[in-house]
């Protein structure tokens, strides 16, 4: 599919474009459009003086990218890592306005992310990072512009100090400002499940697609946070064999299979390593499973595991992808050749967002949702999305990662051609 040159395989921004031109040259996007969609409408940097507990003052970097607000308020989580870049932002802020999109809910896409490691920081020192940055920001967050939610080294903590600082610069409280809040603080039942739930249902989709059984159906698992110890936990308990599992530290793979619930209990109930799970099978590196046979493979990890030089490696009949960006845009023709179901992550992933959207819609109505209520009407989205992605791939002679950029672009595309563009 992506067979325009890129500087850097490995730059996400760059990887994100070419999709993005791959799409819109199946499209047949005017070229005014395409200037339009391809870049960012905003992007904004801060700069985060904080007191540190230790007396010295340090100052972060803080970014907030705003892709598109064409079909609705900006979404899009806010990440806490060492290694945070605007392009990295810029990236996944445009994933979000597509996975939107697809999932047809009415958001744009945004981005956060400060350059720091929650690791090395206290959780004051960390609220006082959150605060400063929301405060930066106060102008352009809210209910109807840009909603922010947890990403990689945020948690609902993290959510509950920044919708209690826009409430505090606001004077009232304003639960719908961010999502993947706490429950007692507005927030949706089935959020955590959400994003592995997705996996699951789209997993599901495939296996009917190919007439497979679940029972006869080994996955593996790279990554074991949030979305990947959920996905396991569920996919275990609708009967899928997990064979393979991977964190940061290692992975260990076992064509018998793993007891998950033991699993997820040794790592967040005990606090121990993975891949020193007594139960375990055979060690490798966390990419290395990748790489194992198995019907279904979730990269769930992050970004740029699936490469031009391993591509070829893969041993899968279905790709689903958890993570953001695990396969770099020189990687998908590769994968395309050897004949792989690729469920791209801009569907695979959408459960977070969706279940987000729900949560932001119960705390606009001050009426909530049971989780029955919740996973049902996930399902539905998902389900719907992943039908879709597939309808246009047939119908246009096209890999379902093309059609779900198609699908999005055509879509966001629609709306800012029926808005019309102010001058």
């Amino acid at each position: 599919m992506a067979t325009l040159p890129l500087q850097d395989e490995f730059n996400v921004y760059e990887s994100a474009a070419a999709r993005f031109e791959a799409a819109a040259r199946k499209l047949g996007l005017e070229e005014g459009l395409y200037r339009f969609l391809k870049y960012p409408a905003k992007e904004i940097t801060v700069y985060i003086p904080v007191m540190l507990d230790s007396g010295h003052l340090e100052v972060f970097i803080g970014y907030r990218v705003h892709h598109s607000i064409v079909r609705g308020p900006g979404k899009g989580g806010i990440r806490f890592a060492p290694n945070v870049t605007l392009d990295e932002v810029r990236a996944l802020a445009s994933w979000m306005t597509w996975k939107c999109a697809v999932a047809n809910i009415p958001f744009g896409g945004a981005k956060g992310g400060v350059i720091c490691d929650p690791t090395k920081l206290s959780r004051g020192e960390l609220e006082r990072i959150t605060r400063r940055y929301t405060a930066e920001l106060i102008e352009w967050f809210g209910p109807e512009r840009d909603v922010p939610a947890p990403d990689l080294g945020t948690n609902e903590q993290t959510m509950a100090w920044i919708m209690d600082t826009y409430s505090m610069h606001v004077r009232h409280t304003t639960t719908a400002v961010v999502t993947g809040k706490p429950i007692d603080l507005g927030g949706s039942q089935g959020r955590q499940e959400a994003t592995g739930r997705g996996v699951m249902i789209s997993c599901d989709r495939a296996l009917a697609r190919f007439r497979m059984q679940r029972l006869s159906t080994r996955v593996i698992i790279q990554g074991f946070g949030n979305v990947g110890s959920m996905a396991a936990k569920l996919l275990h308990h609708a009967g899928y064999k997990i064979v393979g599992v991977a964190d940061i530290h290692g992975a260990l793979y076992n064509e018998n299979g793993f007891d998950v619930p033991e699993l997820i209990d040794w790592v967040y109930g005990q606090h121990k390593v993975l891949s020193e799970f007594p139960a375990g099978g055979a060690k490798m590196t966390a990419n290395e499973i990748l790489f194992q046979p198995a019907e279904i493979v979730i990269p769930a990890a992050v970004e740029n595991q699936i490469t031009s030089e391993n591509a070829h490696r893969l041993q899968t009949r279905i790709l689903c992808e958890g993570a953001n960006g695990p396969c770099t845009a020189m990687a998908d023709e590769i994968v395309d050749r050897k004949g792989i179901f690729v469920i791209p992550d801009i569907l695979a992933n959408a459960g977070g967002v969706t279940v987000s959207y729900f949560e932001w819609v119960q705390d606009r109505q001050g009426f909530f949702w049971s989780e029955k209520e919740v996973n049902e009407r996930l399902k539905d989205v998902i389900e719907h999305s992943f039908e879709e992605v597939v309808r246009y791939s047939e119908t246009h002679g096209v890999n379902n990662r093309v059609a779900a950029y198609m699908l999005a672009i055509d879509r966001v595309a629609f709306a800012l051609k029926e808005r019309g563009i102010y001058a």
